[in-house]
């Protein structure tokens, strides 16, 4: 299930408010990069569709890490599989990540304009 990392990134905002950044995001890019390994996969993804044993050969991660990660990536959406024979091909989702972009974008935006913010101590 492809949880939207921008839920509310549409939102208007009342003038001199600045909007709240969505943890949903901070939670999509855990998800995506939180681990060092994921983050590899990821890298690796990007480059080609691979199956468990190709990101076994290529990080030198035991398979029941490589399938763990790669059940994180689905789970959130970032990553498809796709049976081929007896082998399951993994690939990212472009959508799921151009999600993420957009979020980013506007967590960007809204921290420009919070450098302009300050809030007076008790």
């Amino acid at each position: 299930m492809l949880m939207s990392p921008v839920a509310g990134a549409g939102a208007e905002e009342a003038p001199g408010q600045a909007v709240e950044a969505q943890p949903d995001l901070a939670e999509a890019v855990v998800k995506l990069f939180g681990d060092p390994l994921r983050a590899e996969i990821v890298r690796l993804l990007a480059r080609e569709q691979m199956c468990t044993c190709h990101l076994v050969e290529d990080t030198g991660a035991r398979q029941s890490t490589i399938s763990h990660h790669l059940r994180v990536l689905r789970e959130a959406g970032f990553v498809t599989a796709e049976p081929r024979g007896r082998y399951t091909y993994y690939r990212l989702r472009p959508d799921a990540l151009s999600l993420l972009t957009v979020g980013i974008a506007n967590l960007t935006a809204q921290a420009h304009h919070a450098q302009a913010i300050r809030r007076p101590c008790a």
